[in-house]
């Protein structure tokens, strides 16, 4: 078999029979796989060594030849070829089909190539393909010329076989018939015994067709009626229940059985005129449901190539007309897909094309588009109906020994069994010559058998395995996320790439990333490796693998040197964005975590709870130009979506600075006036002035009152920008660096977030701020809101008992209310706060955490939802601090 190491694209498409042949090592005849006795592979199996080659190398089944030497020989006692066992994966066998079948592929596809091709509905084509029955409503008609027919004078015949009987024979005649069953001319009723002179009369008026009879007494007891020989005690049941004139008489004695209500047209105009009645009948029809075949000789017929007609006029046409041919199954379909010459189809179809409008012009461009692409792909239509199917190798469908003695097996394997069961039944049927019935039946069951072996499921209900699981058929194994193409073809192994987890690294650049010391070992240690030869430190490669698995100090050096100019590329799943892969610059850190910058966070939306993010090495010198140009995360501090800075500070960041930024009364150095920025930061860090302390500094030619902490937060912002005289909160922070941005570019935009990260974490940690109960005041208005707010609920309460306001509106009121009571709380308690509160301090900067949120944990609870998300009109009055009540 010929291996290719590269290829560019894969195409499938149909094979022919030759070419399955071609890729067939031998017939697999027998649905066994292994002799459980001796686990050696069946012989004819579906794990046969003849076929599929030998299991151990070098060596043929029955162990006559073993050794390399014998290479190529073939075994005379066992028909093993002497070679590797890897050939088990390579070759193929076939299966040779007692009976057609069709593609499922190219028959339930949407559209149907198959259907179009043909130009026959997916209705009627599955009906033949699966030996389904036709249902049809077919007008009566009763004979009145029989000419050369087979049929009697009276005989009720369907509409079908009347037109093929008029066809071919001139004077035979028949004439509609009509159903009167609810009229009450007819004087008699199931069971009423009549003369054979009544019956006469009877038949006179209504025909034959209109009842039925049996014999009760015939006249002359020898004879037999026209009904057949009656059994002796019927005939002995009906003598008791004549009377004894009606015994006495010489005449036949018949009952009504059946009163069918059918008469002919004939009739039913002489029963019109006798009686002077206008009788509402109807033309009378029957259902039938009879197999259905397809025309693919149509002969001198009127019916066209293609057609499906009936069992019945199936077996009339073939009498009448020796060229009239139908079929059924796939057998039919491939020769009508035989006769289709491609060339002329195309041409009729372009001149249909050309006379046709509306929505026949869209089925007449898809038979073209089927057709070209036939043609184009030197395809034949017929190779859509198997003859022979290809038998995957063994090794692709594994059966595996498990502790116990049992097996586990491929579901293929399983599905293959069932075709070649299936198969092999038809074949010894067939030579049997058994019924038609059996034989079709046989057919569709090898047709669904190969069915669910190319797609199990595709049509009707799926083969299902142990524990009602559907089993893998071959379509399965190519289709869907864990199929070949997606899971092995295009779902990489990546080489050169690590995963761990992710933890904050406070003291990194913005364009760095803490890479532990192991994973980079791994991932550089082929750069390790040739610097370690280049430096003559190994002899060779082999050496200095040795040397990099041991770890010696060497390499450390050589690896801190190698990933200083090297990016590496980050990932966090999911990857929504394109800011979900970064490029960083590695630092080598301890531990096993990687490390990222606090302000990246956003744009992969990590958090340090336990993500993982992945890392990957870019290999080539382009690669590794577009990381760094391209994809290095202090290039990318914009958000795609709205072109906003995503790299925003946040929480412990947002925190520091508005501690830093605070500005206090009564504070140490309260009034002190400094000449510039340095003596005031100097003052600052002697003691002599406080950091949220109120003093007055020259500040670009002019005396304005601030604090030592906004002079910090301002020196790291570059000269000429604006004095920020303000207390820090988040959204402030955010057009800060939006400002700095458009205004200064991006480096410097970096930079400057570094030095708030840096500023943040500094003034964050110095705060000493945590929470404690104590923080959380309960005002001592709570009681007088909470009592203000009942008592205009009760007032509400009584509006609507007097029917002066509805419900809705009640409701609504009440609603109000309590959330005005809530809303009066939470400004009692941020009243009482004190500024320096650490609860008051994460809300107002917007670190975390609400006003709102803070009243439920000091205040009140407050109004509720319900399941289905109406407000509950009762609120809870208590506070996380206090403790809810049940």
């Amino acid at each position: 078999m010929t291996i290719l190491k590269s290829f560019n694209s894969i195409k499938i498409g149909l094979a022919s029979p030759e070419q399955v042949k071609k890729w067939s090592h031998g017939e697999v005849k027998k649905p066994e796989t292994i002799n459980y006795r001796t686990l050696r592979p069946e012989k004819d199996g579906l794990f046969c060594e003849r076929i599929f080659g030998p299991v151990k190398d070098w060596e043929c089944s029955c162990g006559k030849y073993k050794r390399i030497r014998y290479k190529g020989v073939i075994c005379d006692r066992c028909g093993v070829e002497v070679t590797k066992s890897i050939t088990r994966r390579e070759r193929m066998g076939h299966i040779k089909l007692a009976s057609p079948v069709s593609h499922v592929w190219y028959f339930k596809a949407i559209p149907s190539p198959l259907s179009l091709l043909l130009d026959i509905s997916p209705r009627n084509l599955e009906k033949i393909l699966y030996y389904a029955p036709d249902r049809r409503r077919e007008q009566l008609f009763e004979v009145i010329e029989k000419d050369n027919t087979d049929l009697e004078k009276g005989d009720i015949i369907l509409e079908a076989e009347y037109r093929i009987h008029k066809k071919y024979n001139g004077n035979f005649n028949a004439e509609p018939v009509y159903n009167i069953n609810k009229v009450k001319i007819f004087s008699h009723k199931i069971g009423d015994v009549i003369s054979e002179e009544e019956d006469q009369d009877l038949q006179k008026i209504f025909g034959k067709i209109f009842y039925q009879k049996e014999l009760l007494f015939p006249a002359n007891k020898e004879e037999e009626s026209d009904e057949g020989e009656a059994e002796k005690e019927e005939v002995e049941e009906g003598i008791k229940e004549i009377k004894e004139e009606e015994v006495e008489s010489k005449e036949a004695q018949y009952r009504i059985t059946k009163i069918n209500g059918l008469i002919s047209e004939t009739n039913l105009k002489r029963l019109e005129e006798e009686k002077n009645l206008s009788l509402r009948a109807k033309l009378a029809t029957q259902n039938i449901e009879e197999s259905c075949y397809i025309v693919i000789h149509p002969g001198s017929t009127p019916y066209k190539r293609g057609e499906i007609i009936l069992e019945i006029e199936k077996l009339l046409l073939s009498n009448y007309d020796p060229e009239f041919k139908a079929g059924i199954g796939a057998e039919a379909i491939k020769e009508l897909l035989k006769e289709l010459t491609l060339d002329k189809l195309t041409l009729e179809l372009r001149e249909e094309l050309k006379k046709t409008t509306g929505q026949k012009t869209k089925k007449i461009i898809k038979r073209l588009q089927i057709v070209e692409a036939f043609r184009k792909s030197n395809c034949k239509p017929e190779w859509m109906v198997l003859e022979i199917i290809p038998v995957i190798p063994p090794d692709l469908r594994p059966m595996v020994q498990l502790e116990g003695g049992r097996f586990a097996t491929s579901d293929l394997n399983d599905l293959y069994r069932r075709v070649i069961n299936r198969n092999n039944r038809l074949k010894r049927l067939l030579e049997l010559g058994a019924p038609e019935i059996i034989i079709k039946n046989e057919k569709r069951m090898l047709q669904e058998a190969v069915d669910a072996l190319i797609d199990n499921g595709r049509r009707g209900r799926a083969v299902l395995g142990t524990g009602n699981r559907p089993l893998k058929s071959l379509s399965d194994m190519l289709k869907g996320k864990k199929g070949r193409f997606r899971q092995n073809l295009l779902g990489k192994r990546v080489d050169y790439s690590g995963r761990s987890v992710i933890v904050a690294g406070p003291n990194l650049k913005f364009y760095q990333c803490g890479l532990p010391k192991k994973m980079a070992l791994e991932l550089f240690k082929p750069y390790v490796m040739r610097e370690l030869v280049a430096k003559d430190l190994a002899h060779n490669i082999k050496t200095a693998k040795k040397i990099v698995e041991k770890g010696k100090p060497e390499v450390w050096s050589i690896l801190k040197d190698i990933v200083e100019d090297h990016p590496v590329l980050l990932n966090r799943a999911p990857t929504l964005h394109r800011l979900g892969i970064q490029a960083f610059k590695p630092v080598l850190v301890e531990g096993n975590a990687i490390q990222i910058h606090p302000l990246v966070c956003s744009a992969f939306n990590a958090d340090f709870d336990g993500d993982q993010m992945a890392v990957h090495v870019p290999l080539s010198p382009e690669a590794q130009a577009e990381a760094e140009i391209l994809m290095l995360s202090s290039n990318n501090i914009l958000s795609p979506a709205n072109g906003l800075p995503i790299a925003l500070p946040s929480q412990d960041i947002i925190l520091g600075c508005y501690y830093l930024t605070m500005r206090e009364s009564e504070q140490k150095g309260e009034g002190k006036i400094f000449g510039n920025f340095d003596e005031a930061i100097r003052a600052y860090e002697d003691g002599f002035i406080d950091l949220h302390a109120k003093i007055k500094c020259k500040i670009h030619n002019s005396l304005k009152s601030t604090t030592a902490g906004r002079i910090i937060f301002n020196e790291i912002f570059p000269d000429g920008m604006d004095f920020i005289n303000l207390t820090i909160t988040k959204k402030s922070l955010e057009k800060i660096i939006s400002f700095v941005y458009r205004k200064y570019g991006k480096e410097i935009t970096v930079d400057i977030l570094d030095k708030i990260k840096k500023l943040g974490f500094n003034f964050a940690t110095s705060s000493g701020i945590s929470i404690g109960i104590v923080d959380l005041e309960i005002p001592s208005q709570k009681d007088e809101i909470l009592e203000v707010a009942e008592k205009e609920v009760d007032k509400i309460q009584e509006q609507y008992n007097y029917g002066l306001i509805m419900d809705d509106e009640r409701e609504q009121k009440i609603v109000n209310a309590w959330t005005q009571a809530a809303n009066d709380v939470v400004d009692a308690i941020l009243k009482n706060l004190d500024k320096f509160n650490p609860l008051y301090i994460m809300a107002d900067s917007g670190a975390r955490g609400s006003k709102r949120q803070i009243g439920q944990l000091a205040g009140m609870r407050g109004l509720m939802a319900d399941p289905s998300g109406k407000i509950i009109e009762f609120p809870i009055r208590s506070n996380f601090r206090d403790g809810l009540s049940v």
